[in-house]
């Protein structure tokens, strides 16, 4: 790997960051503003890491020394180097009240990876390994799980070995994301606000619906829901005429999107005749797909309707969005592609127009 990709990634230039007299509220804007550009261009430098990973023309024994430097030192060293100047710089700026908390949780998280203690247990030993010894990179098999695949500029694409510079990839993304996040949110309300936003943890739950283009019809969605009127006795506190939709564990770029219009209703709740379910729990049993999980954002918005589901200029609408971005901006995780869902919630019935947002989250 020619050593001038570690220079392709968008490294803070902190000097740069303090070239002129500003306020501690323009110093921080700098700071969104490079981080903001450091996500439109990492992810794709982390995949051109990965690729040299597993290039195994690029791992013979006259180059594993030089390797190591650029991995060891060119990567991980620099990436730990520069997060350590950025929270001495965000803690000087802090009692201005102009940064966002979430990041320090965010450089801790980053930091613990880049420290070799990894939480993903498939990768413990090949990690310690590495950093124990950088002549484990001679193996194939190691240098597998180090490298993962690439997931793409977004880093959602799916994959088939999430590896250690998956983790990486995702844990800067979560400083980015951090710092950025909050001010973007802003700017996308236009023509209307977030009313309200929260984290909830349901009990266990069954999502009763039905799936179908004859659902574009207001008249047939009525009769759905008269149906589900028939179970109120297994009313959820939850009982809200909803859109449900998700991948069922996929990737978005892999598995197709469904939309199952429906209600929560309460677990083991008698499913009528054509319809299907979904059940939810409280805890993530680790397996791919339903049984979902019952935490999740709900956020509440209002303004002018079009406004809040316009989609140009949008990943998919602006409620998807703005609930997305608040959810990273917070430093919370959301369980994508695994338990990954969302559910557009019509507190007025299906016949009026949606203006609450459900997104799955980790807490």
């Amino acid at each position: 790997m020619p050593h001038e990709l570690i220079d392709k990634f968008c490294w803070c230039n902190f000097e740069e960051l303090n070239a002129d007299k500003l306020t501690d509220a323009e110093k921080y804007k700098r700071l969104v503003s490079w981080a903001a550009k450091a996500r439109g261009r990492n992810p794709r430098v982390f995949d051109e890491l990965t690729e040299w990973v597993q290039d195994d023309s690029q791992w013979s024994e006259e180059n594993l020394a030089e390797n190591g430097r650029i991995f060891l030192l060119g990567v991980v060293t620099r990436f730990k180097e520069q997060n350590a100047k950025l929270r001495s710089y965000l803690l000087k700026l802090e009692p201005a009240g102009v940064v966002n908390k979430a990041v320090f949780t965010a450089l801790d998280r980053f930091d613990e990876e880049l420290s070799g203690s990894v939480h993903d247990k498939r990768l413990q030993e090949a990690v310690a390994r590495v950093f124990a010894d950088f002549s484990a990179m001679r193996e194939r098999s190691v240098r597998e799980l180090i490298a993962g695949n690439k997931t793409g500029p977004t880093g959602t694409d799916s994959v088939n070995q999430f590896g250690y510079i998956n983790y990486l990839k995702d844990f800067d993304a979560g400083v980015q994301w951090a710092l950025f996040m909050p001010d973007l949110v802003e700017r996308q309300q236009k023509g209307f606000k977030v009313n309200s936003f929260e984290y909830k943890k349901m009990p266990a739950m069954r999502f009763i619906g039905r799936e179908g283009a004859d659902l574009d019809n207001i008249e047939v969605r009525r009769n759905l829901f008269r149906v589900l009127d028939s179970l109120n006795d297994f009313k959820s506190d939850w009982p809200y005429d909803a859109l449900f939709m998700h991948h069922y564990g996929l990737c978005a770029d892999v598995g197709p999107w469904h939309g199952v219009w429906g209600r929560f209703m309460r677990a083991d709740t008698p499913v009528p005749e054509g319809f299907i379910y979904f059940d939810f729990i409280p805890e993530d049993d680790g397996c791919e797909g339903p049984p979902y999980i019952s935490q999740f954002a709900y956020a509440t918005f209002a303004g002018d309707i079009e406004a809040m589901h316009r989609s140009e200029g949008f990943d998919c609408d602006a409620m998807y969005d703005v609930t997305r971005n608040i959810i990273l901006g917070q430093g919370v995780l959301i369980p994508y592609p695994q338990k990954y869902w969302t559910a557009e919630v019509f507190p007025d019935g299906c016949d009026k127009p949606g203006t609450v947002y459900m997104f799955s989250v980790h807490l």
